[in-house]
């Protein structure tokens, strides 16, 4: 659309070109002769491509000077025909703008809907993690029966505490509330919005890290996919 603009802007403008004259005078002059000496001179009329051809006939010179009145309709059309281009240009901007909006809503939407899930994947995990504790707490007892249990405890506890990702989801969710605002601000949000960005896939990559079982897993990497193409959207943001 810019170069669309200046291109329009190039036309209304006055032209630089030579403007193609007769000189009126030294034809009537060349005419008049010929008219005295057709009865001296046995010859045919010149044809009007050899009249054009002698010298001062035709003139080459400079647009003659616009009047007053010339100039105002002249700068009138360039106003009428700029602000035209530019309410041109506005529009597909505001409508390149509203498609941008749509594909990072769709995105922030995607990955409100994957950190519902690795919620509700995760309120499973204590008994998943449980089971299995019981089950490794039943092989250690059989290889080293003296083993304390209070070492088992701190063993529990810490497994436990690896695999607690509630913290991550209250950081997402606290980021698409973040990302939402931003989109509804009129102002340059493009570099808050990368930073924001980069906060989502930290959360993501500490999830995936986390897990204990397959799906949470998966969702994570789901989401890893969902941030990469926010963030790719995100670099046509201003």
């Amino acid at each position: 659309p810019e170069e669309k603009l200046a291109q329009e802007a190039a036309l209304l403008g006055l032209r630089d070109d030579p403007v193609i004259r007769i000189n009126r005078a030294v034809l009537d002059q060349i005419l008049a002769l010929q008219e005295e000496l057709r009865g001296q001179v046995d010859a045919t009329l010149p044809r009007l491509e050899a009249l054009l051809a002698v010298r001062g006939v035709v003139e080459a010179g400079e647009e003659e000077q616009e009047t007053e009145e010339a100039r105002a309709a002249r700068d009138a059309a360039l106003a009428v025909g700029l602000a035209d281009a530019i309410a041109r240009l506005v529009a597909a901007r505001g409508e390149e703008g509203g498609r941008l909006a749509a594909i990072l809503t769709g995105h922030l939407d995607r990955i409100e809907t994957l950190t519902a899930q690795a919620g509700e994947t995760a309120a499973a995990q204590p008994a998943a993690l449980k089971a299995r504790l019981q089950q490794q707490v039943a092989e250690l007892l059989d290889a080293s029966p003296a083993l304390p249990e209070e070492k088992l405890a701190q063993e529990a506890a810490l497994l436990a505490t690896r695999a607690d990702i509630r913290e991550e989801l209250d950081r997402l969710k606290a980021h698409i509330a973040a990302a939402r605002d931003l989109m509804a601000e009129a102002s340059l949000i493009g570099r808050r919005f990368d930073f924001l960005c980069q906060e989502f896939n930290r959360e993501a990559n500490t999830l995936c890290s986390k897990s204990t079982d397959t799906d949470l897993t998966r969702i994570g990497l789901e989401l890893k996919a969902v941030i990469d193409q926010l963030k790719e959207q995100v670099q046509n943001v201003e």
